[in-house]
């Protein structure tokens, strides 16, 4: 269908005015404009019995000639129907994209609520991440201090204990506790002695000297040799307000070497103190 284009001058818009002022017409319809006679405003003068009123998308008029009754809207009828909008099932949500953003409009990330929420991955430190935790290092004691007796036991005792070192783990303020389980003893004659424990003085376990402990060694040539302490350790972490969570594996910490002395010594009887008297048998 061909469109008119309606063009009024200034002088008809003023006579329709006029003629409204005058008491020469009806009220307007609501919602048209007298410009437009496509609007739907009836023409002045017409009987209101055959027009009708839009307000708010509802019909108030009369009907057509015929008596026949207007369209109803559709929620109407359905509501005579026994249909109830609010039954209608809630269409699912739309696809998330491959690629979103939930700060860009364009992109948006569309989340299901009712979706499942699967908890975060627990942390898991390894002796890796622990490296620049830099636990003390074993001191390595014996008895006699330094020097031992070929063919006698040296006794051998560690000093270590469980500490604790701060530190940034993960980038997190953070302490690491090591604590000692195993130890072994590495003679550079070829004797390895293996403990769970740090070993005793002499004094300390009730004995006398050069007996034999879980920890001493027996020397079978004389010169000088050495012997190494490593330290078997478990390790702990907790961040500020947390319990202490243990670390899987062991790692190993070695002391420094210890000089040991050993050489013969000859046991004979004397007549008194040979310092006192030096020329008596046996000094």
């Amino acid at each position: 269908m061909a469109r008119r284009r309606l063009l009024l001058s200034a002088a008809t818009i003023i006579g329709f005015a006029a003629a409204l002022v005058l008491g020469g017409g009806s009220a307007l319809a609501a919602g048209c404009t007298p410009i437009l006679a496509a609007a739907g405003c009836p023409p002045i003068g017409a009987e209101n019995s055959g027009s009708e009123t839009i307000l708010d998308g509802t019909i108030t008029g009369g009907g057509d000639a015929s008596g026949a009754e207007p369209d109803r809207p559709n929620d109407e009828a359905g509501s005579e129907n026994g249909a109830d909008a609010d039954s209608r099932p809630t269409p699912p949500p739309p696809p998330v994209p491959d690629f979103c953003s939930p700060i860009d409009p364009v992109a948006p990330c569309v989340v299901d609520p009712t979706a499942p929420v699967e908890p975060a991955a627990p942390v898991v430190v390894t002796l890796r991440d622990i490296a620049s935790f830099r636990p003390a290092v074993p001191d390595n004691g014996m008895e006699p201090d330094g020097w031992a007796v070929v063919g006698l036991p040296a006794n051998f005792v560690a000093a270590a204990s469980a500490h604790v070192i701060s530190g940034t783990l993960l980038g997190r303020p953070a302490d690491v506790r090591f604590t000692p389980v195993g130890y072994r003893w590495t003679h550079s004659d070829g004797g390895i002695v293996d403990s769970a424990t740090p070993g005793a003085s002499w004094s300390d376990l009730g004995q006398s000297e050069f007996s034999a402990t879980s920890t001493s060694h027996v020397y079978e040539m004389s010169g000088e040799h050495t012997v190494r302490l490593d330290v078997e350790l478990s390790a702990e972490y907790r961040f500020a307000g947390s319990g202490w969570l243990p670390i899987d594996g062991t790692l190993s910490v070695a002391g420094e070497d210890q000089r040991v002395l050993v050489g013969d010594f000859d046991t004979v009887l004397t007549n008194g103190d040979c310092e006192s008297n030096p020329s008596g048998p046996g000094c």
